[in-house]
């Protein structure tokens, strides 16, 4: 994996066990610096969950985000991925104001070294949902991109499938066809360099439920994903964000 041009921060350090001098104050337990990326799991975490609006991150009881992240945000912001030890980790996706109806949402994730995850959270406020999937990262030899689809809209029942279609393929043949609700799709090569726009309908309809541009313009031998979120009978969105 090419290296990345930033700082990231290594997750899961132990906890401070001393004191200076004779403060009785106890120290806060802060992420670590790193630089060798082959013994540890890459990590990103994207919010789809709606109405989310004050979301921070915790691996191992270690706060790892420095901003709050909100309904279609991504942490990190400016990076591609943060880092944590491989192994099994205890993650806690909280909103942190005072009186929030919003339900912590606790989960225990094998993660493998030289890996990289995205953690997809869903669904409502009420009833928060995760996904971790694996990033199955190829590189393109050419000046193509890759992207892949996932479907994270939300309704109190079942909706239907969906099928993507692209303004500059054309519309005989889906890029990503019947993609259920909480379903990623594998990374497929994309042009890059170029404006596009995605038609989502339900599968088998010949009505969109979405048409959006792709923001940003995707740069070549990146990896990109695009997810379809909000709320199935109300407003409804699609953001695309860099993965790798």
């Amino acid at each position: 994996m090419k290296s990345l041009k930033l700082i990231i921060f290594f997750v899961g350090a132990a906890a401070v066990t001393s004191l200076l001098n004779s403060c009785t104050k106890e120290l806060p337990n802060v992420a670590q610096p790193i630089t060798n990326l082959s013994n540890v799991a890459n990590v990103q975490v994207f919010s789809a969950t709606v109405k989310a609006t004050h979301n921070y991150v915790y691996v191992d009881g270690t706060s790892v985000s420095g901003a709050a992240v909100s309904y279609g945000g991504v942490f990190p912001g400016t990076a591609y991925s943060f880092v944590v030890n491989p192994g099994s980790r205890t993650f806690l996706i909280k909103d942190t104001t005072s009186g929030t109806a919003q339900a912590p949402l606790t989960f225990t994730q094998n993660m493998d070294a030289g890996k990289s995850y995205t953690i997809f959270t869903y669904d409502s406020i009420s009833n928060i949902q995760q996904s971790t999937v694996l990033n199955k990262i190829v590189i393109p030899k050419d000046t193509t991109c890759m992207l892949r689809f996932g479907n994270f809209v939300y309704n109190a029942t079942d909706v239907p499938n969906v099928d993507v279609y692209s303004f500059r393929r054309g519309a005989t043949t889906p890029v990503f066809t019947n993609v259920a609700t909480a379903g990623v799709t594998d990374f497929i090569p994309y042009a890059s360099g170029i404006t596009d726009t995605l038609y989502v309908y339900a599968t088998g309809t010949t009505s969109p439920l979405l048409v959006k541009t792709l923001i940003p313009t995707l740069t070549p031998t990146r990896s990109y994903t695009t997810v379809y979120s909000g709320s199935y009978t109300g407003k409804k969105a699609i953001a695309t964000f860099a993965t790798y």
